[in-house]
């Protein structure tokens, strides 16, 4: 059987070129499917890690969905907003632990600015329970300081003391821009993996503040109100996107949600976070089965391609076939022969596939997370991406059987006789 293989191994290195063509066919195949699982793996967790310990998200009447990804993943349209006395009233509800009223609807180089208070910093979760810390700097305390996330200043290159302007609106270009209110950066967050270091933190009175000499989205004409005049006005807020709501005892939230849904003053709605991502997961379900059944197909197309490959060089190897069964080879053996060369080429083809898929992830991921806000991590290929790598050997194997069958029927005279 070893001269078998060794042959074996230099009949298919003669083909190196075709074969290897086939490989790289069914590496990507394999990259693509595992790429796909893992981004879809990636985003669920990111998202489901993005808030922790916030027992209701409070907005707006508008879908679940929305509200979530809007006042907490700062994605998609802006709802309409909730009146300020709506949410002292509901901070002020014996069930409440704490609040953090949250205010978006400005920008800096497409970056949300989040207008909040000092108890962001302090009741603010993500992961399995972790706090936000600083990489450098405090909390916002002056009525024109910024704290930025991470990937804010990473991107942009900012540091502690750095000024910066603040646009009105959201968008890359074209805004107007409140500067003759400059911020000063007072500090900048720890990395999270979350929407938070794609954020800009700065007070509610400070939304204000810049919007003062604002009406309909646009300066007053004819009125400016300096940035060292605008603590004699009352500042305020008159109004908040959303607030996240924590509470002393979990037994209380279906009825404090219930009294939020029937708010007399003006329609509100109470979210569970658990719930509104489920309900987001049941809607693009149908996209994630998408790409993994499209995965499939490419990496379908790649095996057949290895079969037709291998079926093609039957015609020039029958009479190197012929050989080895007049020098003693069964057709047992040659079935194996075949075969082998085909599943090899798969195990392989997967083994590369993993690596690229690796290498992939380390050299893309720094780009992901910048551009989309996912964060992919390296890891070992966990339990779902090691079933489709597993039912990958399968299918090739499957498919190795063919070439092998075919070389199995050829007979000793057919592959003596001279082809005319």
């Amino acid at each position: 059987m070893k001269w078998l293989l060794g042959l074996a191994a230099r009949s298919a290195w003669n083909r190196r070129l075709t074969l290897g063509m086939t490989l790289v066919a069914v590496a990507l195949s394999v990259t693509l499917l595992l790429g796909v699982e893992r981004v879809r793996n990636e985003a669920r967790n990111s998202f489901a890690l993005s808030v922790s310990g916030t027992d209701l998200v409070v907005g707006a009447r508008t879908s679940a969905v929305q509200l979530m990804l809007y006042a907490v993943f700062r994605l998609g349209e802006a709802s309409n907003n909730i009146r300020w006395q709506s949410y002292q009233a509901i901070a002020a509800d014996p069930a409440v632990a704490w609040t953090i009223p949250l205010s978006l609807g400005d920008s800096h180089s497409g970056l949300p600015v989040l207008g909040t208070t000092a108890a962001y910093f302090e009741h603010f979760r993500y992961g399995d329970g972790q706090p936000l810390r600083f990489a450098a700097g405090v909390p916002f305390a002056g009525l024109f300081e910024t704290v930025l996330g991470a990937e804010v200043a990473e991107r942009l290159g900012y540091r502690l003391g750095d000024r910066i302007v603040i646009s009105h609106g959201m968008g890359d270009s074209g805004l107007a821009e409140h500067d003759d209110k400059p911020f000063t950066v007072v500090g900048i967050l720890a990395r999270t993996g979350t929407p938070v270091d794609r954020t800009l933190h700065i007070s509610l009175q400070a939304i204000e503040a810049i919007h003062l000499d604002w009406a309909g989205g646009a300066p007053l004409p004819g009125l400016s109100i300096p940035a060292e005049h605008v603590r004699k006005f009352d500042l305020q807020p008159k109004e908040i996107t959303a607030a996240l709501i924590g509470l002393k005892s979990r037994a209380a939230v279906f009825r404090l949600q219930r009294k939020i849904n029937n708010h007399p003053g003006e329609p509100l709605l109470a979210v569970l976070p658990g719930v509104a991502l489920d309900q987001l997961w049941q809607m693009v379900g149908f996209a994630e089965r998408t790409l993994l059944a499209v995965s499939a197909m490419v990496l379908v197309v790649g095996l057949a391609g290895l079969v037709a490959v291998i079926l093609a060089s039957l015609g020039e190897r029958r009479r190197e076939l012929a050989i080895l069964r007049s020098v003693g080879a069964s057709p047992r053996e040659l079935f194996f022969l075949l075969s082998a060369e085909a599943l090899f080429v798969t195990l392989l083809g997967a083994a590369v596939g993993v690596a690229l898929l690796t290498l992939l992830t380390v050299a893309l991921a720094p780009l992901v997370q910048a551009h989309f806000g996912l964060a992919l991590s390296t890891h070992w290929l966990t339990g779902d991406e090691l079933k489709l790598l597993a039912a990958v050997v399968v299918a090739g194997l499957v498919a190795s059987l063919v070439p092998g069958y075919s070389a199995y029927r050829l007979s000793l005279a057919d592959g003596l006789t001279p082809r005319l």
